[in-house]
């Protein structure tokens, strides 16, 4: 059976060119979506429209506590499997925004008592996460860690402890004379900063993966909440926008986590679209030319299952298959046809005499020769030691006693060498005709062995046919 491969090509380079620059389009403006509301806002909204509740910003603060405390164990999983130094500094980056913002909102009933400790724990949670996301960045695509190092418990101590500092120093600062609001828009415009020299990194980088993009929309969207966060005044649509805005690059973020968390917990062995293809036509390629070298095998060692490795004829098994095929046609209505069985005389006494390695080389030299006597006729085969056999298709007994002869003489003519001597070597013969001697395989087998046998006491180099 042939089968038929079709292979269709690429697109043209134009198209894939311009579809790709159509899908960096498409995300760069996801990425920009919050700063066309925050545009929007700051020219059309009402200053005067406020949303003051402080139970639903509890609320809100303590579902983002929860939400970074599940992304911060997932996040840590990940760099424990896989040990890449990014994964570590995603995990302490959000760890350390949840230390430090869940205090943004324990600190919501003091929002007029004392605004100051309620809102600078806001972008001091912002700042320091951004600083950590871009450290790790910078660690992109880094050698793993030690396995020692990722379950380092004095290591991570270490790192709570700073943000237990972090926290304690922003109760500091905004308990000093120093609190304000040029504090609370330094620290968010330094949130700002940092956020948007992540972006500036992946560009340089040139960082596209699909998880790393991922990083790169969520960093925008935090970079552009600290730009809500600068424009907007507490409790107005603004500064809810710019809550809403830092949630929604969180949770990408954290789907892109739990991407990495269900396939190879990593962020740098996700592969884009166009790496997937390319390595799958890579894998095809070499998929096709494992089969067609698995193909050159199969018919290499069918081709070995069907020879005699001795001598390079037939063995009994294709000789056997091919004496079935004979008297199956011949049944049909076909030409009958004769059996030869080919023994060499005495080839015992010859190995014992001048060795084995002779014996085999008399075997191959009596093998061509049988080749080359029968012709027109083929299909010499070795049925065991010294006995070969041989189909003659629509030949009758003269044929096929003409042909005997010319093999028993070809083998006679044959010289050899042992030690210092020269000899020859002979072969009886014994010849059975379909119909005439029977009409399945084991008879006429039979009749060509009893000839044989005939032939061998009738003193050998003979051929016998009746």
């Amino acid at each position: 059976m042939t089968t038929t491969t079709t292979t269709v090509g690429d697109p043209p380079q134009a198209v894939r060119r311009i579809t790709g620059w159509y899908a960096a389009l498409l995300r760069t403006a996801f990425a920009l979506l919050p700063a066309y509301l925050i545009a929007y806002l700051y020219y059309f909204q009402d200053p005067h429209l406020l949303f003051e509740s402080h139970v639903f910003h509890e609320i809100a603060i303590a579902a983002a506590t929860l939400e970074g405390v599940f992304v911060s164990y997932v996040t840590w999983q990940c760099y424990r499997l896989s040990g890449e130094p990014i994964l570590r500094w995603l995990t302490l980056g959000f760890s350390g925004f949840v230390l430090i913002y869940m205090l943004h909102g324990a600190f919501t009933p003091l929002a007029h008592h004392h605004m100051w400790l309620f809102l600078l724990y806001g972008p001091a949670s912002r700042l320091a996460m951004a600083i950590l996301l871009f450290v790790g960045l910078l660690s992109y695509a880094a050698q793993a860690d030690a396995v020692e190092r990722r379950t380092d418990r004095w290591q991570w101590g270490m790192w709570f402890a700073a943000f237990a500092v972090i926290d304690l120093l922003v109760a500091v600062l905004s308990n000093s004379s120093m609190a304000g609001i040029q504090v609370a828009r330094l620290l968010e415009g330094a949130a700002l900063a940092i956020s948007l020299l992540n972006v500036a990194c992946l560009i340089v980088r040139r960082i596209r993966s699909p998880l790393m993009q991922i990083f790169g929309i969520s960093v925008m969207a935090f970079a552009l909440s600290s730009l809500a966060f600068l424009l907007g005044k507490p409790w107005n649509h603004m500064w809810w926008l710019a809550h809403a805005t830092f949630a929604g690059g969180f949770f990408l973020l954290s789907y892109g986590i739990v991407q990495a968390f269900h396939t190879t917990r990593s962020f740098s062995k996700i592969y884009s679209q166009e790496e997937l293809m390319a390595q799958l036509r890579q894998e095809m390629a070499r998929t096709e030319s494992a089969l067609q070298e698995l193909q050159r095998s199969n018919q290499k060692l069918e081709s070995l299952a069907a020879v005699d490795p001795m001598t390079g004829v037939s063995n009994r098994r294709t000789f056997v298959d091919r004496l079935e095929t004979e008297v199956s046609s011949a049944k049909r209505g076909g030409a009958p046809f004769s059996l030869l069985a080919v023994d060499l005389d005495n080839l015992q006494r010859v190995n014992e005499r001048f060795g084995e390695q002779t014996g085999d080389r008399i075997l191959r030299s009596v093998a061509q020769a049988c080749t080359e006597a029968m012709r027109p006729y083929h299909g010499i085969a070795r049925v065991g030691g010294g006995e070969f056999m041989a189909v003659l298709p629509s030949a009758a007994l003269d044929a096929a006693l003409m042909i005997g002869e010319r093999i028993r003489a070809s083998i006679q003519s044959l010289q050899f060498e042992g030690g210092h001597e020269h000899f020859s070597v002979t072969a009886s013969i014994g010849i059975a005709q379909f119909g005439q001697d029977g009409t399945t395989s084991d008879a006429i087998m039979r009749a060509a062995g009893e000839r044989l046998k005939r032939a061998k006491t009738h003193g050998r180099n003979c051929v016998i046919a009746v």
